[in-house]
């Protein structure tokens, strides 16, 4: 496994043959109670076995085929060069106690994206021609109950979708330009413009928003490696920091509690979030598997070195008491002590200001494809206003509605509890999905080996799935254990473990909800709720959920596939994905043979 290679995972490209054919259609494998229906998309990937519960393939993707390896690369380097790097510095430095520690919690932040994505590589090798990531994983890795794992998720993405905690981060950062101390409604006043900003330039066109984020990607790439030069610049002594080497003599004094160290990593995994983003956009990938594995590494390695670097900066240049006071920015706090208060600190403030614009353009680039997929399959209201790429090519529903929640929590919560509380809210549930992701790559395998299908492009080592769960499984535990000032010692001024109480709680109303629409109110009501494929324009394909009468239920089964196409005079599905074959196009199912 060289690592320049940067392969993470076993490549079964010489194991098995897998077939390269055309769509295929009307082909279905059954497990006990599953079904799996067997389809191909146009992005040169094989053939997806999927559970047919989950969302149909768009056999041709509605945004096209835009997205090569610049576009992967800069797209989650885009989303982890947010605002983590240039603003939590100063809390991971104070969770951890010491510099030393904190830059080890850098590098254990690296192992745990290498295991995360790992994970996400093998699900992508799966179902090559599906967007959205965790939507779709978590759909295929936990088919039963049906419709559970769909709307919990779906809930959980929708509601806490907001970005408004890096929309204030940039206002925070455009006032730092001209050194104005703004009032909390100026910053929120700030935060809405620029995200307003951000929501309009994708709004248009699906090309022009990669190229953006390209361009956004290149700037962060080049600021990061500014300040990571200006740093050894101050190590050798070539600047007005009198003693460069001070924070770096006693590097591990100082003492960590469970708590601040728990709350540090969490921090850390923030800064490193979006080593993920190009997989929500697979099925716009040509030969996606092939070009996600290398340019995905690529991408989180130069990010984690860069990090470490640009915290070397930090730490030789500003005083540790200056920097743990720092909040959300610790790059000011370096340009101020590095280059002074010359016009050239404004203008690397405000390469700090698009840094975390770009980043708000990437989320929003990935996060629509996510809530797109989530209406989709069937598990929100009105699955056309989600699914439609109407009038403009783009997805214009889960923009919109993006837009609308942030703009909505920047207003309302004040500054302090309340918004520290719901920054904290977003944490718990994903820890958890995290973690059904990982084991669920070992029932997949499972499922897959019992139907003899055969074995995909990549296969994540067993060694990096483990260590998934197992870090997961920490963020899952150690959130509940107090702070060392006591119970009301945390972030807020109130219970430390609220939000992740309320966390639990959001996915409790979430299951009492799916039993009362899929399973009470159908049996007190007399009917049940079937999946039906929507053909829509540009290729775009959606489930909607309908209610069947008892009556009228063995006909509609005898008239629809599994997958709720609608079955022509033939006995074949006629929608969608039955166009190719239609036109004569030969159809080609491979052998499967034991992986």
């Amino acid at each position: 496994m060289p690592f320049p290679r940067f392969r993470f995972g076993g490549s079964t490209k010489d194991e098995t043959h897998i077939a390269t054919s055309s769509t295929i259609h009307d082909t279905e494998l059954s497990d006990g109670g599953l079904k799996y229906v067997v389809e191909q998309g146009e992005n040169d990937s094989p053939p997806s076995y999927q559970e047919a519960a989950g969302a149909p393939v768009e056999v041709k993707s509605p945004f096209g085929y835009a997205v090569g390896p610049v576009t992967i690369v800069f797209l989650n380097l885009s989303k982890m060069v947010g605002t983590g790097v240039f603003s939590t510095p100063s809390a991971i430095l104070s969770g951890t106690g010491s510099v030393g520690l904190s830059m080890i919690w850098w590098l254990i932040g690296y192992l745990i994206a290498i295991s995360s994505l790992a994970v996400y590589l093998e699900y992508a090798s799966y179902f090559p021609n599906r967007s959205g990531s965790e939507v779709v994983y978590l759909e295929q890795a936990y088919p039963r109950p049906r419709y559970l794992f769909p709307i919990a998720f779906a809930v959980q993405t929708v509601i806490l979708s907001f970005s408004s905690g890096n929309a204030i981060v940039l206002a925070r950062y455009l006032f730092a330009i001209n050194g104005h101390t703004p009032t909390n409604w100026e910053t929120k006043g700030v935060a809405i413009a620029g995200y307003t900003v951000a929501t309009l330039l994708l709004v248009f066109h699906t090309r022009f928003s990669y190229r953006l984020s390209n361009g956004i990607g290149i700037v962060k790439l080049l600021t990061l490696i500014f300040i990571a030069i200006t740093g050894w610049v101050v190590l050798g002594g070539h600047t007005k920091v009198k003693d460069p080497n001070v924070n770096f003599r006693n590097a591990f004094a100082g003492q960590a509690t469970a708590y601040g160290a728990t709350n540090a990593m969490y921090k850390i995994i923030f800064s490193y979030a979006g080593y993920e983003n190009a997989f929500n956009v697979v099925n716009e990938v040509k030969n996606p598997v092939k070009k996600l594995r290398f340019n995905s590494y690529l991408a989180l390695t130069v990010v984690a070195i860069l990090y470490v670097l640009a915290n070397v900066a930090y730490f030789a240049a500003v005083p540790i008491t200056e920097l743990k006071a720092a909040k959300e920015i610790s790059a000011s706090l370096f340009f101020r002590h590095a280059l002074g208060s010359s016009g050239a600190v404004k203008g690397l403030n405000f390469l700090i200001a698009l840094s975390a614009f770009g980043n708000l353009v990437a989320v929003l680039i990935g996060q629509s494809r996510m809530i797109r997929e989530c209406g989709r399959q069937g598990a929100l209201p009105f699955p056309r206003f989600w699914a439609s790429t109407k009038p403009l090519g783009t997805p214009l529903g889960p923009y919109f509605f993006k837009w609308i929640l942030t703009i909505i929590m920047i207003i309302a919560p004040p500054a302090g509890d309340a918004f520290n509380f719901i920054v904290d809210l977003q944490v718990y549930p994903r820890s958890l999905f995290d973690l059904s992701l990982a084991v669920g790559i070992f029932i997949i395998r499972r499922r897959r080996n019992r139907l003899n299908i055969p074995r995909s492009e990549f296969r994540a080592y067993d060694v990096l799935v483990i260590f998934s769960i197992v870090t997961n499984t920490f963020l899952l535990v150690m959130p509940w254990y107090p702070p060392a000032k006591g119970k009301y010692g945390g972030d807020v001024s109130f219970w430390y473990a609220t939000y992740v109480v309320t966390g639990i709680g959001i996915l409790a109303i979430c299951g009492i909800y799916y039993i009362a629409w899929i399973y009470l109110i159908p049996k007190f009501r007399g009917y049940r709720i079937r999946q039906e494929v929507i053909n829509l324009e540009n290729g775009a394909t959606t489930h909607t959920l309908i209610k069947v009468p008892l009556e009228q239920l063995d006909g509609w089964d005898a008239t629809h596939d599994a997958l709720g196409r609608r079955l022509g005079a033939g006995g074949h599905s006629n929608s969608g994905s039955d166009a190719k074959a239609e036109l004569g196009q030969d159809i080609l199912v491979e052998s499967p043979r034991k992986a």
